[in-house]
């Protein structure tokens, strides 16, 4: 069993600054890819950023620029640092882990966090 726990979710003006955390925990060896989802309400569920454990990361291009993303693989955490805030950012936050190594050439993949709220209001 594997669980994400996100924290750093709140209210923030237009133009500030957030840090979202999500930590992984339960039984596995490694994971391979961590990243961040958002949804707004009404909107399907897109990619904010993605990390792999070799420090790759990939983002979308309308927070290009503004979020970072970065991971301590030691603490099975990712972050992601949320910067220059516009209201359309506004959205459920979901932490997203990817092909866990739970063994010997076993591998599980695509387990989610409970999400956080972030809104920035204008």
């Amino acid at each position: 069993q594997v669980q994400l726990v996100e924290s750093g979710g709140g209210l923030v003006q237009a133009g500030g600054s957030l840090r979202l955390s999500c930590a992984a925990s339960g039984s596995f060896l490694s994971i391979n890819t961590m990243g961040w989802y958002r949804q707004a309400p009404g909107k399907q569920r897109e990619l904010v950023a993605t990390i792999t454990s070799g420090g790759s990361t990939n983002y979308a291009d309308s927070v290009k620029g503004r979020f970072t993303i970065s991971r301590d693989n030691a603490k099975n955490t990712v972050y992601l640092q949320m910067n220059s805030l516009k209201p359309e950012d506004t959205a459920v936050y979901y932490c997203n882990a990817d092909r866990l190594r739970i063994g010997a050439l076993r591998y599980e993949y695509d387990y989610w966090g409970q999400g956080t709220q972030v809104t920035v209001s204008s």
